[in-house]
């Protein structure tokens, strides 16, 4: 049948449906990629691309920078408050500066040696009193005097023991806050810087570069678009008539123009609704009018591009 001219056989079919063979099950279709968006976190002006379109990209290898010079210094800044903030800690946990407390040691004895020399004033003018080498008036200026040495001492030993002792609780527990939330924006600075440059997520070939440096990228807006590796799949739309045939999981073969054989496909997904085209009437003869759009992931999608049509076997 093979030898016979294409018009004679279809004059053969119309009379002998069953001449033409077997009828081979086929849905017409196109390979659409699952593209990957590569965004800055926040905006900034690009200065520095190292894609290049058509290109094959590795994960983890730096796609553009964006200037860092507002993060950079907010950095440092945070981290000088970091600083700041556990200094205090220090100073409040470990009481005085060691400098200070001997200042105020040496103070202390040289009050309490006032103050033993205006107790052995006290007592040779008591002795002196009654020969009345001294006057009543004179035991009471060293009776005061010696008072003030005694209250003065008093004054130094108790500045001493503040000195010596850590804050009160809560003073520590309102140092130890401002130093975790110091610490907090510092790693919130620190993770603004490294969001600057942004890598490739994804072993790919990049397909399109938006941008160019010096211009400015807004947040969330793609700058590079990667294919992924195995990223391909196929759509395809399924007549009405076969939707009942068609299971999730089972394989088609794929055939294109000069693609290798030995291409297959999956089934992933069939639409719950169909779709149609108009006049839409719900009889038995418009039945075949409806359509269910398919997707099917293709395993092996070696030499096949974005858009390339394609036909599918079951």
């Amino acid at each position: 049948m093979s030898n016979l001219p294409d018009w004679l056989v279809s004059i053969i079919v119309v009379f002998y449906p069953g001449f033409a063979g077997p009828v081979i099950t086929e849905y017409n279709g196109y390979a659409e990629a699952d593209y990957v968006y590569v965004a800055p976190a926040a905006a900034g002006r690009i200065v520095e691309i190292n894609a290049e379109e058509g290109a094959p990209i590795a994960a983890g290898a730096v796609l553009f920078r964006i200037d860092d010079t507002h993060q950079t210094t907010a950095l440092r800044a945070a981290e000088a408050q970091v600083a700041v903030a556990r200094a205090t800690l220090d100073n409040l946990a470990t009481g005085s500066r060691a400098a200070e407390i001997d200042v105020i040691r040496a103070t202390l004895a040289q009050a309490e040696a006032d103050q033993r020399l205006a107790r052995l004033t006290l007592e040779r003018s008591q002795n002196l009193l009654a020969s009345g080498a001294v006057t009543q008036a004179r035991i009471d200026g060293d009776t005061a005097a010696l008072q003030g040495a005694d209250a003065r001492v008093a004054q130094l030993q108790a500045q001493l023991q503040v000195a010596e002792l850590p804050a009160r609780d809560a003073q520590r527990i309102g140092a130890e806050a401002a130093l975790e939330a110091a610490l907090a924006q510092a790693d919130d600075a620190r993770l603004a810087l490294k969001d600057r440059t942004v890598f490739a997520p994804a072993d790919g070939v990049v397909d399109e570069v938006f941008y160019a440096v010096g211009e400015v990228a807004g947040a969330g807006a793609p700058v590079v678009a990667i294919l992924p590796e195995n990223s391909l799949k196929a759509l395809f739309y399924i007549p009405e008539s076969d939707r009942a045939q068609l299971w999730l999981g089972q394989e088609f073969a794929v055939q294109c123009s000069g693609c290798p054989d030995g291409i297959t496909a999956r089934l992933l997904r069939i639409a719950p609704s169909p779709q149609y085209t108009p006049p839409i009437i719900y009889s038995r003869a418009e039945r075949t009018r409806l359509v269910f759009r398919a997707e099917a992931e293709i395993l092996n999608a070696a030499g096949l591009l974005p858009g390339q049509p394609l036909t599918l076997r079951p």
